[in-house]
């Protein structure tokens, strides 16, 4: 397969290529590193990675900014970072993306934990993650060819503690080979519109 992945730079990104990758051509992209270059938040640089790239048969989006902070102090900019840049973002790459997979072909998002497990500061990863896991539900139904949409939920992962951790007091951790595995399901199985909770 030739799968596109966005965000491939990061933790869960590199997750993902090291589930994939061995079987697959993997064609990376990101804000400032991978083989292309492409912001989430500019519909225009999505369609102009979707023309350079062609004919996929997957498309992975692992990235996505977010804002976090007490929600009493918390601006509807801010809030609008989320809003804008994960989830508009991976909702503008699957309207988009689907044209340019081939038969058959699968998208997989990437939302999180705090959709079911919500944390102080974090109202609007919160918001997003779930808005992510319910445009996957009904795009799962509509989409055309065969074509199947997926989300990939990770909670803390264990590499990610020395930075993260404080804000996800008693979390359990997950590694990251566990959550590659779950993009692996997605790419390679037969489900859609599910959400692969990796806790």
């Amino acid at each position: 397969m030739k799968i596109l992945l966005i965000g491939a730079g990061g933790t869960i990104g590199q997750a993902a290529v090291q589930a994939l990758g061995s079987r697959h051509e993997i064609v990376s992209a990101g804000r400032s590193s991978g083989q292309h270059r492409a912001d989430l938040s500019q519909p225009d640089s999505l369609v102009a990675l979707l023309e350079a790239v062609g004919p996929v048969d997957a498309i992975i989006s692992t990235a996505g900014n977010l804002h976090f902070g007490p929600l009493t102090e918390m601006t509807a900019e801010q809030f609008k970072l989320g809003l804008q840049d994960k989830l508009l973002g991976q909702v503008q790459l699957a309207l988009a993306g689907h044209r340019y997979l081939n038969d058959g072909g699968s998208i997989t998002l990437t939302s999180g934990v705090l959709a079911i497990e919500p944390i102080r500061n974090g109202a609007n990863a919160t918001a997003v993650n779930a808005a992510i896991e319910g445009f996957v539900a009904a795009a799962a139904i509509e989409l055309p060819r065969g074509i199947r949409i997926n989300a990939v939920s990770p909670t803390l992962l264990t590499e990610s503690l020395p930075t993260y951790g404080p804000f996800f007091p008693g979390f359990e951790t997950v590694s990251s080979q566990r959550v590659g595995l779950a993009y692996q399901r997605s790419v390679e199985g037969a489900q859609t519109g599910r959400v692969y909770r990796v806790m």
